[in-house]
């Protein structure tokens, strides 16, 4: 046999281009900020993979501006027809595709977004913009990482509130948000800014679209996420809006305790139903859970639902929930409640469809955008980077402009969702060993993560 002395270096230079590509394909993943920990795994610990975890990270970051942008185009077109703010009839499914109507600010005009009731997409040469669904969650995550802490404490939220929020132009803040932000300028601490004694607005929607991401920096373990969430929470919420932030946070991490072997659909009912369990029987929150359930179970249209939600809770005022009673700005459009249970149908009907679910969601009405951006996030992070290009196309925008809404990031700017979720992943090292004891392991390329 004629052996041509190129062989061996042809040999070498193919071997040494499979190294290379195996070893980019398994990256390994390592917080130069954490000393990681010698553990030894117990047979009860859940396995969970660290890059398929990023993975996950990435498709909660696109799913979740894909939702919330899109929920932008209706929000606040529909809101009832109590008081001195009038919006007609509630959206239907038939309303897809059509011309959106003016919200109850847009003085006549359509939402800018997008004319017609669609999904919002940014390309590849385009940039996603920081909204307040988003950057608040990412604020909690820079401080989590910058601080090397699992637990933020009530002047690391001051302090990152003061830092990254503007103080006087347009700052993306409303209701319970903005008085918070406010009695932080003056010196107070959470969890005092959500006190109803010095803050009016503490049962409105916020604390819903701020804290949800807690969940995820607890993977299958939602006793620790909410040990996480309990002060972020209440920075802004109490009562039945509390409780609404920790059922958001329990589904969050619920999402990778969950069979993986259950349909989507099953997936979302479970988790669903696990994270009803921790909530007050007696909180109206719970029973418009259990009403909107219920109707779900019997086949009901999610319209015929969505308007009879309506009906029992903002006209007749049932199960406690009496904010018509308290004749607020657009009869409490942005309260904690109403969205809430618009939020659960979206989430039932669209049965783990990421598509559907944000349909649902936009067509619901009231703050239209929180409710979608939720289980965006939500979706996006079950099916991965790979489940949402597969849904909307991969000439889907990576980057996200932060200071659209927020300030003083040391970025230029524009952060990647490929690096906001290795950050993900980094929060998450320190939370297995700190908070649950468990361990990283670097060959296996997982989290050991005890059980409860």
């Amino acid at each position: 046999m004629n052996i041509n002395i190129k062989t061996p270096i042809l040999f070498f230079c193919l071997s040494a281009i499979i190294i290379s590509c195996n070893s980019q394909k398994g990256k390994v993943l390592q917080d130069p900020q954490l000393t990681y920990k010698v553990y030894t795994p117990k047979t009860t610990d859940i396995k969970i993979s660290r890059m398929e975890y990023k993975d996950k990270l990435y498709g909660f970051w696109l799913g979740q501006c894909i939702a919330n942008w899109t929920g932008l185009v209706t929000e606040m077109d529909k809101i009832g027809n109590i008081g001195e703010i009038k919006t007609g009839d509630f959206y239907t499914r038939e309303d897809w595709g059509q011309p959106d109507q003016p919200s109850i600010w847009g003085q006549g005009v359509p939402s800018d977004l997008s004319e017609t009731i669609d999904f919002v997409i940014r390309t590849k040469d385009e940039v996603w913009g920081a909204d307040d669904d988003t950057d608040i969650e990412y604020i909690y995550q820079h401080l989590l990482y910058t601080k090397k802490k699992s637990i933020l404490s009530p002047e690391d939220i001051r302090e990152g509130w003061l830092k990254h929020i503007k103080k006087e132009e347009e700052n993306y803040l409303w209701v319970s948000n903005q008085r918070a932000f406010d009695l932080m300028q003056e010196g107070m601490l959470p969890p005092d800014t959500s006190d109803p004694k010095n803050n009016e607005h503490y049962d409105m929607i916020d604390a819903q679209l701020t804290t949800e991401i807690f969940g995820f920096f607890a993977p299958a373990r939602p006793d620790i996420a909410q040990k996480m969430a309990y002060l972020p929470i209440r920075t802004v919420a109490r009562e039945d809006a509390a409780y609404i932030s920790e059922f958001y946070v329990n589904m969050y991490s619920l999402a990778s305790k969950v069979d993986q072997k259950l349909t989507q659909k099953e997936k979302i009912l479970w988790m669903a139903k696990e994270a009803r369990t921790k909530m007050p029987p007696s909180s109206y929150a719970t029973k418009m859970y259990d009403f909107v359930n219920a109707e779900y179970q019997k086949g009901t249209k999610w319209e015929e639902v969505r308007d009879s939600l309506y009906i029992k809770y903002q006209v007749n005022q049932e199960d406690g929930y009496d904010i018509t009673s308290k004749e607020l700005y657009c009869n409490g459009c942005f309260a904690a409640g109403i969205n809430y249970g618009a939020s659960i149908i979206s989430l039932l009907y669209g049965e783990g469809d990421l598509k559907e679910t944000i349909k649902i969601g936009t067509l619901s009405g009231w703050d239209s955008d929180n409710p979608t951006a939720t289980w965006g996030g939500l979706i996006g992070f079950m099916i991965g980077k790979e489940g949402v290009e597969a849904a909307f196309g991969n000439n889907l925008s990576d980057r996200f402009d932060i200071h659209r809404t927020r300030q003083n990031f040391p970025l230029d700017s524009v952060d990647t969702f490929d690096r906001m979720a290795e950050i993900g992943v980094y929060i998450v090292d320190r939370v297995v060993q700190e908070e649950m004891g468990g361990g990283v392991d670097f060959e296996e390329g997982v989290w050991w993560v005890p059980g409860t």
